[in-house]
């Protein structure tokens, strides 16, 4: 019997239609004699009754002073716990008789003590394998989990992605389902590149590296779990059936050789973007030499990421998020003695292509830099690794930059990721 964990997006709870054809899947999964646990996330988006970000405005409209991280993990928590009760409530309504809501304590989810970022550090799998043993199905709070000291702790941005991964491979589950209101992982964003297609099938690192460059659909973490214990995962909609997207560690039947391919514009299996972000150059300090290990020894403090960092002899370079600014001045103004060794250059963006064929390939770079040539898209700096290409460009140029390298490589024919090439 295939045990699955099937995780419902805000969007898939977030109305009585969308619960009802959740719990249509789920029903549907039973009679063909699965076993399911299900995780869900808080019921909509920003300014949805129950939504994480409306709960926590409840708070911080009440003054000034801050909400302690403490608490605003207890208030956030709520959303989730009112999603798990309700759904459970739309399962029975569907026709299944023994649901099971559980918070993340009830779940066994154990988590380190960072409040609104929680690493899960284990999960005990006994409290929903008990209900999934008797024929059961659990209903687990996302988002989620518990300390040692039966803290309450959230799991951050994309934390129901998290704990869906984290609980199918604590139950060794045969499949995680993600279940959100897309129909798979696309080769390019289609709201901005309309040729774009659906994956049939992608590796675990190459959807990593799409997650960590800006691509929305599945969170990095959720994305490394699955693949250190080797659990399927299967991206696909709520609302319109279809096979979806299945990112795991090979396609089925065997191993498909791209490298043999010898065609660059055959080693990308998706683009993307990642936006708000801002680029720093600190000059040599006339009032005394300040070392790239300070500058980022002080950032790390002060808990703000850098990324494409490049070191000269007489300045350093690195980007961080527009929402690190502000933090980032201070940092380097106390570091440098005032601000006129240091300039900020805002409203910037990286974008990348992801394949792992991309390694060792002549030609590809030569490729993705025409292609930004060709819609006159100023490269401000590159970086690369096994799997990926990224450009720091302007904001207003990412459009373009999209549609292009997605054209060069030519993605909007049928298309799969290193796992095999079957068409969307």
């Amino acid at each position: 019997m295939r045990t699955v964990v099937h995780k419902f997006g805000g969007t898939s709870v977030r109305d009585s239609a969308g619960r009802r054809a959740a719990a249509a899947i789920v029903a549907s999964a039973l009679a063909a004699g699965e076993r399911v646990a299900v995780v869900v996330s808080a019921m909509g988006r920003r300014g949805d009754p129950y939504a994480t970000d409306t709960l926590l405005a409840l708070a911080r409209a009440e003054g000034p002073a801050p909400v302690p991280a403490r608490d605003e993990d207890l208030l956030a928590s709520c959303g989730e716990v009112v999603s798990a009760v309700v759904f459970a409530q739309s399962l029975r309504a569907a026709g299944v008789r023994d649901v099971v809501a559980m918070t993340g304590l009830q779940a066994g989810i154990l988590t380190d003590a960072h409040h609104g970022e929680a690493r899960i550090l284990r999960v005990d799998p006994e409290p929903v394998r008990r209900v999934l043993d008797r024929g059961g199905v659990p209903v687990v709070t996302g988002f989620q989990g518990v300390t040692e000291d039966f803290e309450v702790t959230t799991l951050g941005r994309g934390g129901s992605d998290t704990t869906a991964a984290a609980l199918g491979a604590a139950l060794e589950a045969d499949e995680v389902a993600i279940f959100t209101d897309v129909e798979g992982i696309m080769t390019a964003d289609p709201r901005i590149v309309p040729e774009a297609r659906i994956l049939s099938r992608i590796h675990y690192d190459e959807t990593f590296e799409l997650a960590h460059l800006g691509a929305r659909v599945l969170h990095p973490r959720a994305v490394e779990i699955a693949r250190q214990a080797s659990v399927p995962l299967r991206v696909l909609s709520t609302f319109r059936p279809g096979p979806g997207t299945v990112v795991g560690p090979a396609q089925e039947g065997g191993i498909v050789d791209r490298w043999q391919r010898r065609d660059r514009a055959e080693t990308v299996v998706g683009v993307t973007a990642r936006l708000g972000l801002a680029n720093v150059d600190t000059r040599a300090n006339a009032r005394g030499p300040v070392t790239p290990r300070q500058v980022f020894g002080r950032l790390a403090e002060a808990g703000v990421s850098v990324d494409l960092m490049n070191v000269f002899p007489d300045r350093t370079s690195f980007v961080v998020r527009e929402g690190d600014v502000a933090e980032t001045e201070r940092v380097l103004a106390s570091l440098f003695g005032g601000r006129e060794a240091f300039t900020v250059r805002r409203g910037l963006a990286k974008v990348g292509v992801v394949g792992s064929a991309i390694h060792d390939f002549p030609g590809v770079m030569a490729l993705f830099m025409d292609a930004l040539a060709q819609v006159e898209v100023e490269v401000l700096a590159t970086s690369d690794s096994h799997q990926s290409i990224t450009a720091l460009v302007e904001e207003g140029g990412v459009e373009r930059a999209l549609r292009s390298l997605h054209s060069a490589f030519r993605l909007g024919g049928e298309v799969a990721g290193s796992a095999g090439r079957e068409g969307a």
